[in-house]
């Protein structure tokens, strides 16, 4: 209810998630939790504030690509959206999305931005919210996400790291292929601005009016909680993991996928040096 003391959000900096991958096989899971709150913007238009804003005014859980950094093993049903929606593999609707998001009772970010119509679709009596930013603003901050797939030591990294960081850098990569068509950084920067602003069209097209909310970036919690049927929190709106903190939550990012990768090579050649040593030690006592 709105009179009720909203609980407050987690914090979606990815350098405080959980050290340990839930490891969590969402084909097992089921709806919870009612879906009710569809934000549908593209990433880097205020979702950390977003799903901050939302899980304080009570809708948890609130989905969000660091969800994925917190159980690589999303990526598994994710993988056959993608292949469901691009390629015509098998179908994947409310029955999958239930699995898949039935913890969560709002999404917002990529994916779940990915598949706006469907998601509309899936869940018809969800409010459905489009945050809208100034589309230079937005293209300066997306940018530094859509160079990340192309940095080499990264990739070398991902090689490293094949389970968990690989598995993220190969569904990111061939998200970024779907949604824009690029396989190259200067093809994906050159539609970049065009599929931003034909992704908004798409889900104001689809969204049923009665329903649906176009939020400007900045405006605070009065149209969101008149939207919502709630009462303004006596907290200021969330501003998380803007452009500074971004780059600084990236650089976290960063040395946590390079401590992953190290470790890996250390036990690979830790095992090497086991099993060297004990086929030198057995072949010794044969002869």
């Amino acid at each position: 209810m709105a009179d009720e003391k909203a609980p407050q959000a987690r914090d979606p900096n990815p350098a405080v998630l959980p050290a340990k991958d839930a490891n969590i096989d969402r084909h097992t899971c089921r709806r919870i939790v009612p879906m009710q709150v569809l934000s549908l913007g593209m990433p880097r238009t205020g979702t950390c504030s977003m799903k901050a804003a939302l899980e304080i005014l009570g809708y948890k859980h609130c989905y969000h690509s660091f969800d994925i950094d917190a159980n690589v093993r999303d990526l598994d049903m994710w993988a056959e959206a993608c292949a469901a929606k691009y390629e015509g593999k098998g179908k994947f609707g409310r029955a999958e999305f239930d699995q898949l998001l039935g913890h969560c009772m709002a999404v917002t970010d990529a994916p779940c931005s990915t598949f706006a119509a469907e998601l509309i679709d899936a869940y018809p009596d969800a409010k459905v919210i489009l945050v809208e930013r100034d589309i230079e603003a937005w293209y300066r901050s997306f940018n530094i996400l859509m160079e990340l797939p192309f940095i080499p030591w990264l990739r070398l990294v991902a090689l490293l790291d094949p389970s968990w960081t690989g598995k993220r850098a190969r569904f990111w990569q061939k998200w970024l292929a779907n949604e824009f068509g690029a396989t190259t950084l200067e093809k994906a920067q050159e539609v970049t601005r065009a599929r931003y602003r034909a992704h908004n069209a798409t889900v104001r097209r689809v969204a049923p009016k009665e329903r649906f909310l176009d939020y400007e970036l900045g405006s605070g919690w009065e149209p969101l909680c008149k939207f919502l049927g709630k009462q303004v929190p006596d907290v200021p709106f969330p501003r998380l993991n803007e452009a500074t903190e971004l780059k600084k939550t990236l650089r976290i990012m960063q040395r946590k996928n390079m401590r992953r990768a190290l470790h890996n090579v250390a036990g690979g050649l830790g095992l090497c040096i086991v099993v060297v040593c004990g086929s030198y030690y057995w072949w010794n006592r044969r002869v």
